[in-house]
């Protein structure tokens, strides 16, 4: 009988020193994050890490690109227009020239209305091309300027006053204008519409409903960016921004909020860099899918709300988790001391100690698991 009571207070420690291992602790922060990711790529969400989805939750605002964002990023030329000598056609296809050493999709675009009316490219060297503001070329030995009024203005070349009327109804109606000069002066003008994506005024709307401040940021003019806006709803707008101040406004604006940036081209790449967190589209630059944190596989701007509702799923799991791991140990601890067996007579083995932690660590798993069950793009923004 002397045993006994040490033989009870052997079971006792070691039922206590089962029952407390943390293993329901360990599991419950890995094992939502590891659903949710592999969701997220099941539903074209290239997600770059568990921290990812943390950030998401996090959020307070977020910035739009424009072309290529909430625009599909396939403009093209509505309007041709010249004054002076030079004809339409002569206008477009020494903008082709010009265009013909780039990648911008303002640039592809008049290649191929050039290729549509058969234009051939002239003879042309010395290209030159300045981030977000035009290109420049010795076309046929005359230069060539094709870029934004301020770009032009900068390289000594103004526009007549008498177009602005002209220049104001098309930046009004949605269009990008982009100037040529030849020889010191501007001799006509292309404009560019570029489509909005399908479900870019549904994204926008939903986001603004979550309470997440909604801005455009785009190196094009006011006006045109104001008329982008007005169609998805967006009321902060902030234009005329070039490719090297991006980022800088991402970083003013990160320190009232956490922000993500939504952009698809190599000059969106310092922004997406710079922000809270970087989101691209699947159609993106490969500088721009590489710096961000998570890309939009499906190229569908509605996954930008896809990607927050996984979040907050995955974080309602996870502070399940650690509430069922907590309530556990608060429980079980203290019975597999024996607090019940001087009143009760009962008490836990540390074979029925085992029992219960690894039925604690198969509930944290499976909990986490109901996260595939779970509809994405519907979730209201409630964490608990």
């Amino acid at each position: 009988m002397s045993s006994s009571p040490l033989l009870l207070s052997l079971k006792l420690a070691i039922a206590v020193l089962v029952i407390a291992c943390p293993c329901a602790l360990g599991l419950a922060t890995p094992t939502a994050i590891l659903v949710g990711t592999s969701m997220g790529s099941e539903r074209g969400l290239l997600i770059k890490g568990g921290d990812v989805l943390e950030k998401v939750h996090q959020l307070e605002g977020v910035i739009f690109d424009k072309t290529g964002t909430l625009t599909v990023g396939h403009p093209t030329v509505t309007d041709c227009i010249s004054w002076g000598d030079i004809k339409p056609e002569s206008l477009l296809q020494l903008a082709a020239t010009v265009e013909s050493g780039t990648n911008h999709p303002l640039g592809l675009a008049i290649l191929e209305k050039a290729q549509q009316q058969e234009l051939p490219l002239l003879s042309a060297r010395d290209f030159y091309t300045e981030a977000g503001s035009g290109v420049q070329a010795q076309v046929e030995g005359k230069m060539v300027w094709l870029g934004n009024q301020r770009w032009l203005e900068d390289q000594g070349l103004s526009l007549d006053k008498n177009h602005d009327k002209l220049i104001g109804s098309l930046n009004r109606a949605g269009k990008t204008v982009v100037y040529l000069g030849i020889e010191g002066s501007i001799q006509g003008v292309l404009a560019l519409k570029d489509n909005l994506r399908t479900d870019a005024q549904k994204t926008v709307s939903e986001l603004q409903k979550r309470g997440l401040e909604v801005i455009l940021l785009t190196g094009d003019h006011p006006e045109v960016a104001q008329a982008i806006a007005s169609q998805v709803g967006i009321t902060q707008v902030l234009a005329e921004i070039p490719p090297s101040g991006k980022a800088a406004v991402v970083e003013e604006l990160q320190k009232s909020k956490k922000v993500a940036m939504v952009g698809d081209g190599i000059n969106d790449a310092p922004a997406l860099a710079q922000a809270d967190l970087g989101i691209s589209l699947q159609g993106a630059t490969e500088v721009a899918m590489e710096t961000a944190d998570i890309v939009l596989m499906s190229n569908q701007l509605w996954d930008v709300i896809t990607a927050m509702d996984l979040s907050l799923g995955t974080f309602r799991k996870i502070r399940q988790n650690l509430m069922w791991a907590l309530g556990y140990n608060t429980f079980a601890i203290p019975m597999a001391a024996g607090v019940l067996l001087p009143s009760l007579g009962l008490m836990l083995s540390p074979a029925m100690a085992a029992g219960f932690m690894a039925f604690s660590s198969v509930t944290v798993v499976t909990n986490s698991l109901l996260l595939r069950y779970r509809k994405f793009g519907l979730i209201k923004s409630t964490l608990i």
